[in-house]
C-alpha cells in the first residue's frame, strides 16, 4: 500500500500533472465509437495510437503489467478488453461510478486522449490462458458459466462494449469480484452480478475462476 501511495504522490507532486488533475470527461460514446472505427480502419495511425497508450500508461505496469497482464493475483489483466469497455471503466472510475480511492486518484491525472489510447494500447495485447490445475473443477466451472454467465460474456467469455471479458482472468480477481457481488458489499455493485453471484458457493466461484482463467 505505502508504494501505491508513493507512486500517486509522486505522479501528482509535479506541475503538469498536478495541471491536469481536474476531471475532464471523455466525449460522448457513440463519438468514441466512430473514432475507434475510424481508428481501426488506419493501421499507421492504430499502430502509433497503440504506441502512445502504451507511453501513457507506464505507471500500470507495477500493478497491470507492461502488457496489461497482472503481475498480481488480485489485480485483473486489461489485456485483450474491448477498449470501449475498458475506456468505461477508466471513466467510471475517474468520475466515481466505481470506487477506488488509488485507481479514482491515478485516472484523474489523465486526459481524455491518453485514457482513450491506453484502452487501444490494452485491448491491442494478448492475454495468456492459465492451465487449469484441476480438470474436474475446470469442468465443473464450464458447466456454471454456461448456465449463469454465457448470455452476456459470450460463449468464449470474451465479453463486449458492454461487458467484461473474463477469458484468461486472473483466478485471485474473479474470485474477490464474485464474492463482492454476492456479499453486496458495495465495493461491487451490479443487480444482475449480484443475482447471479448470491447463487454460488465458495466452491462455484473457485471452480469459475479457474474454468475462466483457462481460456484464451
Amino acid at each position: 500500500m505505502k508504494f501505491r501511495i508513493l507512486i500517486l504522490s509522486t505522479l501528482l507532486s509535479g506541475s503538469a500533472w498536478a495541471s491536469n488533475y481536474a476531471w475532464i470527461p471523455s466525449p460522448p460514446f457513440r463519438e468514441l465509437e466512430a473514432k475507434l472505427t475510424r481508428l481501426q480502419a488506419d493501421e499507421v495511425m492504430h499502430k502509433a495510437t497503440i504506441a502512445a497508450g502504451k507511453r501513457a500508461a507506464f505507471f500500470c505496469a507495477n500493478c497491470h503489467g507492461e502488457t496489461g497482464v497482472s503481475t498480481l493475483e488480485r489485480v485483473p489483466n486489461l489485456a485483450g478488453q474491448n477498449p470501449l469497455y475498458l475506456l468505461t471503466q477508466i471513466d467510471k472510475f475517474g468520475d466515481g461510478r466505481r470506487q477506488d480511492e488509488f485507481m479514482g486518484g491515478l485516472v484523474k491525472v489523465l486526459k481524455p486522449e491518453e485514457r482513450f489510447n491506453i484502452a487501444v494500447f490494452y485491448a491491442s495485447q494478448p492475454v495468456p490462458p492459465t492451465p487449469a490445475r484441476d480438470a474436474r473443477l475446470a469442468e465443473t466451472g464450464a458447466k456454471l458459466y454456461a448456465r449463469a454467465c454465457v448470455g452476456c460474456h459470450g460463449a468464449k467469455a470474451q465479453g463486449s462494449r458492454e461487458v467484461a471479458r473474463l477469458a484468461g482472468q486472473r483466478i485471485g480477481y474473479v474470485t474477490t469480484a464474485l464474492k463482492n457481488y454476492r456479499g453486496a458489499t458495495g465495493v461491487r455493485a451490479d443487480p444482475r452480478m449480484t443475482g447471479v453471484a448470491k447463487k454460488l458457493s465458495d466452491q462455484d466461484i473457485n471452480a469459475l475462476a479457474m474454468y475462466l482463467a483457462s481460456l484464451p
